[in-house]
């Protein structure tokens, strides 16, 4: 049994045969939660943007409305198959048939989407918006020593009580390195 907390957008390869040899064995759920469902949610976004700087402003925005549109998703899903559409970018994919029969992720995906609440992403108020991604260039080394510990609880070397104790420290410590602390 094992457990991996992460993007929604691995759906689409950890369940590909052709990826893997256990993906027939995959299932998709909501992480676990404790106290509040708000949490528990993982929510970014893959941005495309045209450069102020551009000369070429008129198919910049060509290219991103083709590539953002439902044509888009039917040429990719005629080239190489429903299960290989982009994700998370259309309600529209997650109400196509085709793809939920492809995608065995898709509804727990799209419920995940729909889920995360921006301006409401934790038990108590908190004066930011925001669900999981704060913008200090210290965000991925706390990140990846939560998950590590995160991990620990998984295989029994800590508890959830030390474990988060363990990531409140190192995050502590990082942040006060940083200067963010007086």
């Amino acid at each position: 049994c094992g457990m991996w907390i992460d993007a929604s957008i691995a759906a689409s390869f950890v369940s590909d045969p052709k990826q893997g040899k256990y993906a027939n064995q995959m299932a998709f759920a909501q992480t676990p939660v404790e106290k509040t469902e708000n949490g528990a949610n993982w929510l970014w976004a893959w941005a495309l943007a045209i450069p102020a700087s551009s000369q070429n402003v008129d198919e910049a925005q060509k290219f991103i409305n083709w590539a953002t549109s439902k044509e888009y998703i039917e040429l990719v899903a005629a080239n190489d198959g429903w299960a290989s559409v982009p994700t998370g970018t259309r309600s529209s994919t997650y109400a196509n048939d085709n793809f939920k029969n492809a995608a065995k992720f898709a509804e727990a995906e799209f419920a995940a989407i729909q889920s995360a609440d921006p301006n409401k992403s934790t038990l108590e108020a908190v004066p930011y918006v925001g669900v999981q991604f704060v913008t200090i260039p210290e965000f991925q080394a706390i990140g990846n020593f939560v998950k590590e510990q995160i991990q620990s609880v998984l295989t029994g070397k800590y508890t959830a009580e030390q474990a988060l104790k363990r990531g409140d420290k190192f995050a502590e410590r990082e942040l006060k390195k940083a200067g963010y602390y007086k």
